[in-house]
């Protein structure tokens, strides 16, 4: 499924088409280059799935952890990551395998640890202001 996207204004539109799309797909993997609005559109999927907190990038914690009505949901950013060893001192299993909703940002640090079956978000940058996003199930 392709969607473009001309504005900030679009994201929660297609946040509530990447829900509809995954239907019971639990694990999310968000690929796009630096800057393309991978935390930005998390933010807005959080909100599509209830959550109230406040989102914020995991940047250097690694994984954030919010309640939604949906149940779990764990945010994480590997782009820090030294090696695959600091995903398992983080207890990647319980997450990815635990029935919470994970969204993961440079998943490519963790390839061989990610599940056989999840949900690729691709965004590519057009310009400043437009994406366009590409769901996959893998």
């Amino acid at each position: 499924m392709e969607i473009a996207v001309n504005g900030l204004s679009d994201l929660p539109r297609v946040a509530q088409q990447l829900l509809d799309f995954s239907a019971n797909e639990k694990v999310f993997i968000f690929d796009g280059d630096m800057g393309a609005g991978k935390t930005t559109f998390i933010k807005t999927f959080c909100r599509v799935l209830g959550i109230e907190d406040v989102v914020s990038s995991p940047t250097y914690s690694i994984v954030n952890e919010y309640e939604s009505p949906k149940g779990s949901v764990y945010h994480f950013d590997f782009y820090r990551i030294k090696d695959i060893q600091e995903a398992y001192d983080l207890g990647y299993e319980e997450y990815f395998y635990g029935g919470g909703i994970c969204l993961i940002e440079w998943p490519e640090r963790v390839a061989e640890l990610l599940p056989d079956h999840l949900v690729k978000v691709e965004i590519a940058i057009i310009d400043e202001n437009r994406r366009v996003f590409n769901f996959s199930r893998v």
